[in-house]
């Protein structure tokens, strides 16, 4: 017998229902004392690799100022489910370079409707200043009137 049959069963690993820079709460099973329990893991999916049966993705989350990851296998029996909590847009497959960052990184969302046409009843958007007054630069435009909260310099 196969041992990947074996050690897998014989159901093909379903797609995944998550990318890289995604943010996810995994659910795995733990069992202490003969009891089983369901803990937790949550952080942004840095890397999904593998095929079939034997594909991973590693989880990233920072916990008290410490990164921390995690490996899991995808069809491994002891996760109960994979909770997708925002959608990432990166460009990237692998997303090593959040171990450098320092301080939390923010992900932009991956935008999953369409945007929304504007209405009829909406007015147009105020345009700036130097496109009012008919010049290409800011910096050409009409000087500005000074702001009450700053005092003109002496």
């Amino acid at each position: 017998m196969d041992w990947m049959k074996l050690v897998h069963g014989e159901a093909p690993a379903a797609p995944a229902p998550f990318r890289t820079g995604d943010q996810v709460r995994v659910w795995f099973k733990i069992l202490e004392q003969g009891k089983e329990r369901l803990g937790q893991f949550e952080g942004i999916v840095i890397r999904c690799r593998g095929s079939g049966p034997s594909r991973t993705f590693t989880v990233r989350r920072l916990t008290h100022g410490e990164g921390v990851e995690r490996v899991f296998p995808l069809d491994a029996k002891t996760i109960a489910r994979i909770e997708v909590l925002q959608r990432g847009r990166v460009k990237r497959g692998r997303l090593y370079y959040l171990r450098t960052v320092i301080g939390k990184t923010r992900i932009a969302a991956r935008d999953t409707t369409a945007a929304p046409a504007p209405s009829a009843t909406q007015p147009p958007a105020a345009k700036p200043a130097h496109v009012e007054a008919g010049t290409s630069h800011p910096a050409t435009s009409a000087p500005a009137a000074a702001s009450p909260a700053r005092p003109a310099a002496r």
